[in-house]
């Protein structure tokens, strides 16, 4: 099993909005390196959500239900179908990753602005480690 991260725009959609239509298509990625974690995306695999925009926060998690596949609107970007698989709470703020100083080298805290990509073993373990209740 993978694990990756993908940010959304609480406003554009939420983990309010997945955890009441429970499976979402994932889409509207365009950037290169963000579209290439997408297609290495494949069933079971976990996905953090994270919120961006204001409070930048991981703030639950969901599980990959589709192969990825090619975007209907744009053939150069993919989409994958996302259910569901918690809240995180309390939520873990960016500000919170970055002061572990766990994670350095992570695209999470070098690119800003990369919205979807994989996340490191260390990353889940130091998950596992704060939520211990919960299946990540």
């Amino acid at each position: 099993m993978n694990y990756f991260v993908a940010k959304t725009e609480p406003g554009t959609y939420s983990i309010d909005d997945l955890e009441r239509e429970k499976r979402t298509t994932w889409d509207g990625v365009t950037n290169a390196q963000a579209v290439r974690a997408i297609r290495t995306m494949r069933p079971g695999d976990k996905v953090f959500i994270y919120h961006s925009g204001g409070s930048s926060n991981v703030v639950g998690l969901s599980v990959v239900r589709s192969e990825p596949r090619d975007d209907p609107t744009n053939p150069k970007s993919a989409v994958i179908d996302l259910e569901f698989a918690g809240r995180l709470d309390p939520p873990v703020s960016l500000a919170e990753i970055k002061q572990s100083g766990k994670f350095k080298d992570w695209a999470l805290v070098r690119q800003g602005r990369l919205s979807t990509m994989s996340a490191p073993e260390n990353f889940v373990a130091w998950m596992r480690e704060r939520y211990p209740k919960v299946d990540i």
